[in-house]
């Protein structure tokens, strides 16, 4: 994964636009109006996501249909559940010390 995926969507506009597209596809107008954003700032938004392929676009007529990139999230799960692993096996190595302690 690239890093700078995760700087992109951290920032605060783009992640909320990340978040309100779990909720399906929707047009650059119905994002900047639920979002409470001018319609320029979320296009702005929208280009840098759509540059690192975290969204996708789909023209419509006149309207630009904005979607989340499955296969971006996908990498993204991959990263991280390197850090699953991990709080698995730091997990497991504290109920197995739990169990430990009870049986003294």
């Amino acid at each position: 994964m690239n890093p700078s995926t995760l700087a992109i969507i951290s920032e605060v506009n783009r992640f909320n636009i990340v978040e309100y597209l779990l909720g399906g596809p929707s047009p650059v107008g119905e994002i900047s109006h639920k979002l409470h954003m001018s319609q320029p700032q979320t296009s702005k938004h929208l280009k840098v996501l759509a540059d690192y392929g975290v969204v996708e676009v789909e023209k419509d007529a006149q309207q630009r249909i904005y979607s989340l990139n499955a296969e971006k999230f996908e990498e993204i799960d991959t990263w991280i559940a390197n850090f699953r692993r991990l709080w698995e096996a730091q997990l497991d190595r504290l109920e197995k010390h739990v169990k430990k302690e009870v049986k003294k």
